[in-house]
């Protein structure tokens, strides 16, 4: 009899999403290119803006207003637009409920996570920093587990998770083997600006990978 589990349930930590995938990670620079230089270059325009959205989440967060949809306003779905990823030929896909097969375990994971989708390659992830004791590494398992549902794993899937302060970027391979690789992590009270500009140039590459 299969048995249907909640992933908030069945993947609690990084050990459980090694375990039930099969995934291992990668240290090797070269399996995770895509967030290192070369990136394409950010326009004067495009600088601007990005000053603005840094400034304006800072301004939020100083008078505690940063929940997860305030996030999503005044921070994420603007630098989404900014480079174009909201037009066509891109299709963005929202909020995705998942099953993933356990084979070995004759268990089906279900749940559904507040993303925005990209071609079923680029996932962007939202998570309340109050929630996730204010960091994004604690999201990493189940953002993993839930790209585990994507239906064509024989391309490589990439995923930003995000606070709005924080941002981290996945990649997950599932064939030949499943493994994935993780960017550093950037930060808006650090060097604000330049940061943003990292994770706006990282988006771009992405993108034209789609």
């Amino acid at each position: 009899m299969v048995q249907t589990i909640a992933v908030t349930e069945a993947i609690t930590n990084l050990r459980d999403a090694h375990d039930r995938f099969g995934l291992s990670r990668v240290s090797d620079p070269a399996f995770f290119p895509q967030w290192q230089e070369p990136l394409p270059a950010l326009s004067a325009s495009e600088k601007a803006a990005l000053d603005k959205y840094c400034d304006r989440y800072l301004s939020y967060a100083a008078d505690g207003s940063s929940s997860e949809g305030t996030v999503n306003v005044i921070t994420v779905s603007p630098l989404l637009e900014l480079l174009g990823l909201c037009d066509p030929p891109l299709r963005i896909q929202g909020e995705r409920y998942v099953e993933i097969a356990i084979e070995n375990d004759n268990q089906v994971l279900r749940g559904r996570m507040d993303v925005v989708i990209f071609q079923q390659r680029l996932w962007v992830v939202l998570v309340e920093a109050k929630h996730f004791g204010f960091s994004v590494l604690q999201a990493i398992p189940q953002t993993l587990a839930y790209m585990m549902g994507n239906p064509a794993p024989q391309e490589p899937t990439y995923g930003l998770i995000t606070t709005g302060k924080d941002f981290l970027f996945l990649k997950l391979q599932r064939q030949p083997v499943t493994q994935y690789a993780l960017s550093n992590k950037f930060t808006l009270l650090s060097d604000e600006h330049h940061n943003l500009y990292a994770v706006a140039r990282i988006l771009k590459h992405l993108a034209a990978e789609l």
